[in-house]
């Protein structure tokens, strides 16, 4: 199975969906294959490659929508992964026709919570799966975490940025009870402006909270992410020379470290 990370906080506007698309150019300039899954019913990070009106159209059946109806376990990779105009990067799309699988109380779903899990078992032709999440703990969420092996909560360095964080943590410990190996990678604090006193505080104080639970990389708000994802490209792709698309390659090779040290000592214990 491909080593599967998710993206989760149940604040909007955190960087999710855009961690996911630059971060998953990065990986591949480390000679990973990526596949990207959007479990977001808003459908950001299918837009980011494919444009909102060619999102809109996909029907149902050709989005993660399908893996939540009851057929879900005779999904095939084969019937969901697209490819992008980017070699080793692939995606299951997301729109609008999750929203309603999207519920409070995914407990309560039976042996569907295990559905993408299942059908990520069979994605061994990609090494890394990015897990797109909404900004809610519910359903779709639950089920990324039940699949995944890490994750990484992007976190903006102020008030609401970091509020619920204790809600988040809470749901990853349910989440063990079905999935005793997910492990967190870490807080990553996105969206930072080293200009802003506060950013710098709230950083800080996120640090000595959690300490070594915070990625050392700290993604700003850079001009570049937003030029590149407009144009519909990661940044290692549209501006490999960008201080954006150095500080995006950094974060993938701590990741993949950090990946590295948690299964070694995981193998030792």
């Amino acid at each position: 199975m491909p080593i599967t990370i998710c993206m989760i906080n149940q604040k909007g506007g955190c960087g999710k969906s855009s961690t996911c698309f630059h971060l998953a150019g990065a990986m591949v300039e480390a000679g990973k294959r990526v596949l990207l899954m959007d479990l977001d019913p808003q459908g950001s990070l299918s837009q980011g490659f494919f444009g909102s009106t060619a999102v809109e159209n996909v029907e149902a059946i050709n989005t993660t929508a399908r893996l939540f109806h009851d057929n879900a376990f005779f999904t095939t990779v084969d019937q969901l992964v697209v490819g992008t105009r980017f070699e080793n990067i692939s995606m299951v799309i997301a729109n609008q026709h999750l929203a309603r699988f999207n519920t409070p109380e995914p407990e309560e779903t039976g042996m569907l919570q295990f559905a993408v899990r299942e059908f990520l078992r069979e994605a061994i032709e990609f090494d890394i799966v990015l897990i797109d999440c909404p900004p809610n703990l519910y359903r779709c969420s639950w089920t990324a975490l039940v699949a995944a092996d890490f994750v990484v909560i992007p976190v903006p360095p102020e008030d609401f940025g970091t509020q619920g964080l204790r809600a988040v943590h809470q749901t990853i410990e349910q989440a063990r009870k079905l999935n005793p190996n997910l492990r967190r990678l870490g807080h990553l604090i996105t969206r930072s402006d080293r200009r802003l006193l506060i950013h710098r505080a709230y950083e800080q104080r996120v640090r000595e909270i959690y300490r070594g639970n915070v990625l050392e990389t700290v993604v700003p708000e850079a001009s570049a992410f937003k030029v590149s994802l407009a144009g519909r490209s990661p940044v290692e792709f549209d501006m490999p020379g960008s201080l954006a698309a150095k500080l995006t390659r950094q974060l993938s090779r701590e990741i993949l470290d950090r990946i590295n040290e948690k299964t070694v000592s995981l193998k030792v214990a």
